[in-house]
């Protein structure tokens, strides 16, 4: 049997979907082979701290009364001196630094800013250690909202009619803003531009509803997007880059079903909250489908994806309509992501082993 491979999950992080990345580690952890893997758990607190966690997938289950967090206990997790070495240690109480191994590659789970938005992965390149994912631009762009609909524009892909407003424009001119849910019309959205999970996402129907909407979405972030609000159904497709000189591929579709509620907000996709359904595979044509799918991999290809990436569809009478692109999308065991490529013949073990072995493989060949 060959050695096993060394792989470095880090999770957890300083963005409010710290709780959502750690119970993404829960299913991750669980699912690592370990005949074939050796896992070394790096959680991020709150405030940054890297730490070495436990081994114990059971200690990040998502309980909607107790959501798992990474805590400080003491150690001190340090990182390789340079790109010479892929050695990380740990410091704990004592104070005397302990060797964890060479790492192979990195798999960081982190959901939001400082993890999702291109800091970690620009950390990672500064090292030299290859990691699971998407890079640094295509990280930023996918986190930023307002700056991936302007690409995708740019790519001749659909979106959503929308304008940005930071908080000194709703501070100076709030007037922007009510201007824009008129020229766009209501229902609208308001969006944090650097968040996920739906964390911030209000919807607006009726002009007095946008003063409270503004102030949730600027407690997440200093740009707000407003966006159009679409009619049509809801469904989702995910994304994987192939090996080097393969094509990307995308799975097949995943619909949100909205029953009594507003949105898909973050209760309905975290905490169990009732008024959703999720159906994978979606019931879609052939040619839905196919015209979904090709739009999916244009838009991963159009930020310079790597890795994979969850890509959100309206589909309205006049056709599909792209609502953002995940670059780091949930990774549960029940997400969205996973229940598609699951639904398209692979395990969730085996999702993970495909995503490992395409990040060891481009790292191999440069790309």
């Amino acid at each position: 049997m060959t050695d096993k491979l060394t792989v470095a999950l880090l999770f957890g992080g300083r963005s409010s979907e710290h709780s959502i990345s750690c119970a993404t580690a829960g299913g991750v952890l669980a699912a690592l082979d370990r005949d074939r893997y050796d896992v070394i758990p790096i959680g991020i607190t709150r405030d940054g701290v890297f730490v070495l966690e436990d081994d114990n997938p059971a200690k990040f289950t998502l309980n909607p009364d107790a959501l798992p967090e990474v805590t400080d206990n003491g150690s001190r997790v340090r990182w390789p001196d340079g790109t010479g070495s892929r050695e990380f240690t740990v410091v704990d109480g004592t104070g005397k630094p302990r060797s964890l191994g060479t790492v192979d590659i990195v798999f960081p789970i982190l959901h939001g800013p400082y993890g999702e938005d291109g800091t970690i992965q620009g950390l990672l390149e500064l090292l030299g250690l290859p990691y699971v994912g998407n890079g640094v631009l295509a990280s930023a762009l996918g986190m930023d909202k307002h700056f991936t609909k302007t690409v995708f524009q740019q790519a001749a892909l659909p979106v959503a009619p929308w304008r940005t407003i930071t908080a000194d424009d709703w501070a100076d001119a709030p007037g922007m803003a009510y201007a824009a849910i008129e020229d766009l019309g209501l229902p609208a959205f308001i969006k944090p531009a650097r968040a996920g999970s739906s964390v911030g996402v209000s919807k607006v129907s009726e002009p007095e509803q946008l003063a409270d909407a503004m102030r949730v979405a600027l407690a997440e972030d200093s740009k707000v997007l407003i966006e159009a609000g679409l009619a049509g159904r809801e469904v989702e497709v995910g994304v994987l880059q192939g090996r080097p000189g393969q094509p990307t591929r995308a799975s097949v579709a995943g619909e949100v079903v909205v029953s009594g509620r507003d949105f898909y907000d973050f209760a309905a996709k975290y905490l169990d909250a009732p008024g959703i359904e999720l159906v994978c595979p979606a019931p879609l044509s052939v040619e839905e489908l196919a015209s979904m799918q090709q739009l999916a991999i244009r838009a991963f290809e159009s930020i310079g994806g790597a890795g994979l990436a969850r890509v959100d569809f309206f589909l309205t009478a006049d056709g599909w309509v792209i609502n953002e692109i995940n670059t780091l999308p949930g990774f549960t065991p029940i997400s969205m992501f996973p229940s598609c490529w699951l639904a398209s013949g692979y395990t969730y073990p085996g999702l993970i082993d495909e995503l490992i072995d395409v990040a060891l493989a481009h790292a191999a060949h440069g790309s």
